[in-house]
């Protein structure tokens, strides 16, 4: 569930060469969320295609962090308010996954429960990216020529990803 109202994109994605500066502004970003939540903050790792050295991307940090219990908003939302995040997704009925936006510098940052199957399917992928190049190729070509499409939102060009993602994760974990 998006909350507040789902931004209109209507266009195609913008991709940027890798920068190294992505890796720089993720430490900055987890020593921020580090302080912000103590202990709370069980695991925080760079995902998506900004950690992934040559890989284009949108020049947008992802974040995954753990926590005890991700539904349990108020532990940890309110901490990451005061860093500058909003709470703009919410999915329960999916390993109660949160999403946390921020614009200075822009960051999605995904939120699930400690131990989660999903964090490790986000490592894998990322890890496997970072090593087998034909497999950074493939997902290079497929975001690119997704990218040159019309998208209403940019949720619908994640989702045109998903069988490549789910192609690649399948390696990945074999």
């Amino acid at each position: 569930m998006t909350i507040n109202e789902r931004p209109h994109h209507d266009g195609p994605i913008v991709l940027v060469d890798y920068d190294d500066a992505w890796p720089v502004r993720f430490e900055r970003e987890a020593r921020h969320i580090r302080t912000a939540l103590g202990t709370r903050a069980l695991m925080l790792e760079h995902v998506g295609s900004t950690s992934v050295p040559g890989l284009v991307a949108k020049p947008i940090i992802d974040i995954v962090l753990a926590v005890p219990d991700s539904s349990n908003e108020d532990d940890y939302v309110p901490a990451l308010e005061a860093e500058g995040y909003a709470l703009r997704i919410r999915e329960p009925d999916w390993y109660e996954h949160r999403v946390l936006k921020k614009t200075d510098p822009s960051v999605n940052l995904h939120v699930f429960s400690a131990d989660c199957p999903e964090i490790d399917r986000m490592l894998a992928f990322r890890d496997h990216l970072r090593t087998n190049e034909a497999d950074r190729q493939l997902y290079e070509r497929t975001k690119r020529e997704l990218a040159l499409q019309h998208w209403v939102y940019v949720q619908d060009y994640a989702d045109a990803k998903s069988d490549v993602v789910e192609e690649i994760i399948a390696r990945a974990l074999a």
